[in-house]
């Protein structure tokens, strides 16, 4: 074997095994090591986007893999039963760079060897098909395709207002809490008023180039009245962190999926784990 081909074995075999490694020490999807819980009995729901397209640039988007597949092994493993749906309901469009091999979260690459939770992405339920009182755990996921619809929709902001009301947690990531926008309390303010939270900052949409969308976390959420929150890094989508407001648990992006559902699973009444 030449000396090229070694240098070339040698440079394959750091970036398939040492570039997933290194984005995690950066802070991308870094291991949560953080106490556990567990909810046996309860149920969870799982919202995403239905947005397929990131307009006007015919790129296809749509939740973000980690953000939806976190919450969702979180939950199943505390053991609680957990539904995934949509604004539109049916089929769940999923960003396709989010699982490439370098920025594959380990519960994305659970979920791709899981049956059952493709079925449930492959037929998500419609929000306006749900009763969101009758969920414990409300999770908003985020992705790009968050920032067209999930902070747009009455229904779901009703949904969320009604589970609020009947005293259920609430909380998402990234462009999830988008959807908390149109949520009302028991006195009719906007939920977020004067609520400490955390979202995707103006700064990592700015540092990822993706300005098109029609609404952005932090910029939409400080203009509702919420108390935003954020860690920052020289990339920030490099950062995390994850805000408890009572009932309503934040996560700042693609980082915070599994930590925030464990605060949540927390909030809702779960004892640690063993």
């Amino acid at each position: 074997m030449t000396l090229a081909l070694i240098l070339a074995a040698a440079l394959g075999l750091y970036l398939w095994l040492g570039l997933p490694a290194t984005l995690r020490a950066l802070g991308l999807h870094a291991r949560y090591r953080g106490p556990h819980y567990r909810l046996p009995g309860k149920r969870a729901l799982i919202v995403t986007t239905s947005q397929a397209i990131l307009e006007p640039l015919s790129k296809e988007t749509g939740v973000f893999g980690s953000e939806m597949t976190a919450p969702y092994y979180a939950f199943l493993d505390a053991g609680m039963s957990v539904d995934i749906a949509s604004i539109q309901g049916g089929p769940i469009p999923i960003e396709p760079d989010s699982f490439r091999w370098f920025l594959a979260a380990d519960s994305d690459k659970r979920y791709l060897k899981d049956p059952v939770a493709q079925g449930k992405v492959g037929h998500s339920l419609a929000i306006g098909t749900l009763d969101f009182s009758g969920y414990d755990i409300i999770f908003l996921a985020g992705g790009w395709g968050a920032a067209y619809d999930l902070g747009r929709s009455q229904v779901l902001g009703d949904g969320i207002s009604q589970a609020w009301a009947a005293g259920k947690v609430v909380g998402g990531v990234c462009h999830g809490p988008l959807g908390l926008l149109l949520a009302k309390d028991r006195n009719g303010t906007p939920l977020v008023s004067g609520k400490r939270l955390t979202a995707v900052t103006n700064r990592q949409v700015r540092q990822l180039g993706i300005s098109i969308t029609p609404q952005h976390p932090e910029r939409e959420l400080r203009a509702a009245g919420a108390v935003f929150e954020n860690a920052s890094a020289w990339f920030e989508p490099f950062a995390n962190r994850i805000v408890v407001d009572g009932r309503l648990v934040t996560g700042q992006n693609q980082n915070a999926g599994e930590e925030t559902s464990q605060k949540m699973l927390q909030a809702a009444g779960g004892t640690p784990a063993p």
